[in-house]
């Protein structure tokens, strides 16, 4: 396929510009905000020796690793989102659709009700276990969706991620059932979604299938725009179709269950950012996908500083304000596009 046109290369120059100051200003502001003031002259203010530097050990310690996961979870989720609503050409698709946000809950709860105490390069059970729930719900739709070997039917999908997604939720209450009090607490603890993060640890681990499903990504944004069309199409144009498909599903997936793995199941960034992108710049993937990841990062750190700081000491977990944020937001569009 040819490249992208000067006027084309003209507006993603400008939407990264926009978009990824908004992002960069965030990352920079967000840590300095909290219940306890930060001054950032005190936080890189090299004569005083770290461990009698407060406000550098808040910034370092306490603030700084949880906008960095909030903006790895709020780009991965957003940009999640776009794929699988351009996969499934579904305008309600989200990282939740395929089972793979189930899949993920499910390994953690499993994680936390039996008390798996293990580490691997210094992450926990709870996040790996609830990555290879995410990894294991991705291989049974895909399995299913590909069993017909006609590649991959968008309906076969969606009734396969439904279907998964009800079976799944069904199983972590039957694992909540059989915990004792503290554990099940703990669970509704992180099926709010947090991003209490415990250092930068966690964060590198998820950085790799998130660098992954980038790759990915990377090569889907024309190919997306073709893809909503419909698959013959796309392969009318000259795209492979099933390779295409196999592309999205697998790296939306990956970045899902990372993402899900972090910080536990965040609702409605993954629905909610691709259609507000769109209404600021368009249509087109070339300009959507990474738009809603940079406005994605912007938009979860945002949502973390008010769950950290509305009700401070108080700290809200971020999902519910998500849900509150996105859930108005979302019923505004339905009722503009109607």
């Amino acid at each position: 396929m040819r490249g992208p046109s000067a006027p084309i290369r003209r507006r993603l120059a400008a939407t990264l510009a926009a978009f990824g100051a908004l992002t960069l200003a965030a990352c920079l502001l967000a840590p300095l905000a909290g219940s306890t003031p930060v001054r950032l002259a005190r936080v890189f203010d090299r004569t005083m020796p770290f461990a009698d530097n407060v406000d550098a050990q808040i910034f370092f310690i306490a603030r700084l690793p949880r906008v960095l996961a909030a903006a790895l979870v709020g780009g991965g989720l957003a940009a999640a989102g776009v794929v699988f609503q351009a996969l499934l050409r579904n305008p309600l698709a989200s990282p939740d659709t395929l089972g793979v946000s189930a899949g993920a809950a499910l390994g953690a709860m499993i994680a936390i009700t039996f008390r798996a105490d293990f580490t691997v390069l210094s992450i926990s059970a709870v996040p790996l276990a609830s990555f290879a729930g995410s990894l294991g719900a991705l291989a049974i739709v895909y399995g299913l969706s590909a069993a017909r070997g006609r590649g991959h039917s968008t309906m076969v999908l969606l009734l396969a991620g439904v279907t998964l997604t009800a079976l799944l939720s069904a199983v972590v209450r039957f694992v909540q059932y059989l915990a004792d009090f503290t554990e099940t607490f703990q669970t509704v603890r992180w099926l709010m979604g947090s991003l209490d993060v415990a250092g930068y640890a966690p964060i590198g681990a998820a950085l790799v299938p998130m660098a992954l499903a980038a790759v990915g990504f990377a090569t889907l944004p024309r190919v997306l725009d073709l893809l909503s069309l419909g698959s013959d199409a796309a392969a009318a144009r000259g795209v492979d179709v099933l390779r295409a498909e196999r592309i999205a599903l697998v790296s939306a997936s990956l970045s899902t269950g990372a993402a899900v793995s972090l910080a536990g199941p965040v609702g409605f960034v993954g629905i909610v950012v691709p259609h507000l992108v769109r209404l600021i710049v368009g249509a087109d993937h070339r300009l959507v996908l990474p738009a809603s990841a940079l406005f994605g990062a912007a938009f979860l750190i945002g949502c973390d500083l008010v769950a950290r700081t509305a009700f401070a000491p108080l700290e809200l977990p971020v999902g519910v304000v998500t849900a509150i944020i996105g859930g108005p937001f979302f019923l505004w569009l339905l009722f503009r596009r109607a």
